[in-house]
């Protein structure tokens, strides 16, 4: 078997996999969820299982990465051999390359909109942007054109390996990413609808407080933590044993919400300030905040801040994906990191061409009125990913030795015994049935 890597240090473990969970969810779809579902009531569930249910899901993960040090796949081969347990490690491969299919159009957008920032094409007065962003999309070459470009970087990123490519590359992305969203949120909080934004984003009103806004706030914290989709398994059978599990899910986590928060921070006061709906949705991104940018001072100043922002937290989750399916193919065909990286840039750009497409000469080819990129984002995001994580969670919770899993969480002996009879609770029976709970109304309300 060829020499696995390894993150080098506690910092990249923790830069690493946060950027895995970070995201364009947390830039556009957290605020788009609290705008649509009262603000602070729906942060105030939104924390609550980030804490009670999101930490352990990732522990689970956690423990099965690195105790089997494989792939996302062969790690439930070697944790429990000779058993149909190993397809569950197989679909997280599946919908980290389904992800990845429509992902990287996403993330090509980002890139297109901070060029035509960046070279003073955003912010031209006169400029329809619902028109120019339908325009991009619906465009023949030039979304695809901007796909391959992000599928090179991934791939230059992820053939250099673990502490070389992908913790070098979260070192410098992840602060990066917070400098600018700490500058445009201090930019943010100076606007006139400041005040009447961060009460809206932090006040709760309990009157608000519904079943469905609770569904909405438990599918927001898993969508967000990327949890059963082979990332966390993936990144922490890089872990050496010296890393506390314990400690790390709950920095990783706590994290991956303070960017959720902060891109609130960022979004609610300017949108408030302008006379913007909350509830705009994907498209607040980039049909709206670009009216908001252009109506600013210096606005090609922070128009280019905010897409570069984006552009970086898309790109750490897009690498995550990438190496979820790389370190797949490179361990079970035992082929170089080079070749599995180039397979899979491969898969993923002609999943990425026909998904492109979608918005423009295959737009109205359908199956049951969805596209081909409506149908990656559907069978990942609302089957594939609830699915795999609450099996996880049932996984670690009633299968997996019991001893394997008090060394893992362990570490030197300080936490295991206290955190364990509670984490088996949480993953035995609070977890799988929150999680099917989503799973039934994401298919229902589909």
């Amino acid at each position: 078997m060829q020499q696995r890597g390894n993150f080098s240090s506690k910092l990249g473990v923790i830069l690493a996999t946060a950027g895995s969970a970070v995201g364009l969810g947390n830039i556009w779809r957290f605020p788009y969820e609290a705008g649509s579902s009262g603000g602070g009531s729906f942060l105030l569930l939104y924390l609550l299982f980030v804490l009670l249910l999101g930490v352990p899901v990732i522990l689970a993960e956690f423990v099965v990465g690195r105790s089997s040090q494989r792939n996302a796949s062969a790690a439930f081969q070697v944790l429990a051999p000779n058993t149909p347990w190993h397809w569950v490690g197989k679909m997280g491969v599946l919908t980290g390359l389904l992800i990845n299919g429509f992902y990287a159009v996403v993330t090509g957008w980002t890139f297109a909109y901070l060029f035509k920032s960046l070279t003073g094409g955003l912010m031209e007065s006169g400029v329809d942007y619902q028109t120019l962003f339908d325009k991009m999309t619906s465009d023949t070459w030039a979304p695809i054109g901007w796909m391959l470009v992000v599928m090179l970087v991934a791939h230059t990123i992820i053939r250099k390996g673990v502490s070389g490519g992908i913790e070098r590359a979260s070192k410098i992305l992840m602060p990066l990413l917070l400098v600018v969203m700490l500058v445009l949120s201090v930019h943010s909080c100076m606007l006139a609808g400041a005040p009447e934004g961060l009460k809206f984003l932090f006040y709760p009103d309990f009157s608000k407080i519904t079943p469905t806004v609770a569904f909405r706030a438990l599918g927001q914290a898993f969508f967000s933590l990327s949890l059963g989709m082979g990332c966390l398994i993936t990144y922490s059978s890089y872990f050496k044993q010296d890393v506390d599990l314990q400690r790390s899910a709950l920095q990783i986590a706590l994290l991956d919400t303070l960017v959720a928060i902060i891109a609130g921070i960022i979004i609610f006061p300017a949108v408030f300030t302008f006379g913007v709906e909350p509830e705009a949705g994907p498209g607040l991104v980039f049909k709206v905040l670009p009216n908001v940018f252009a109506q600013m001072g210096y606005p090609f100043v922070w128009s280019s801040l905010f897409y570069l922002l984006l552009s970086i937290a898309a790109l750490t989750s897009l690498i995550s994906l990438h190496e979820v399916v790389t370190a797949y193919v490179s361990e079970t065909w035992h082929v170089s990191r080079r070749w599995a990286s180039w397979s899979v840039v491969g898969v993923v750009s002609v999943l990425g061409v026909f998904s492109s497409l979608s918005f423009g000469l295959l737009k109205d080819v359908q199956l049951f009125g969805r596209t081909f990129f409506d149908w990656l984002d559907f069978i990942t995001s609302s089957v594939f990913l609830p699915l795999g994580g609450m099996l996880i969670s049932i996984f670690v919770a009633w299968k997996l030795d019991r001893s394997r899993l008090e060394n893992e969480l362990a570490g030197k002996g300080r936490y295991a015994k206290a955190v364990l009879p509670f984490l088996i609770f949480i993953l035995r029976y609070i977890a799988p049935v929150a999680i099917f709970v989503i799973f039934i109304t994401s298919i229902i309300g589909a």
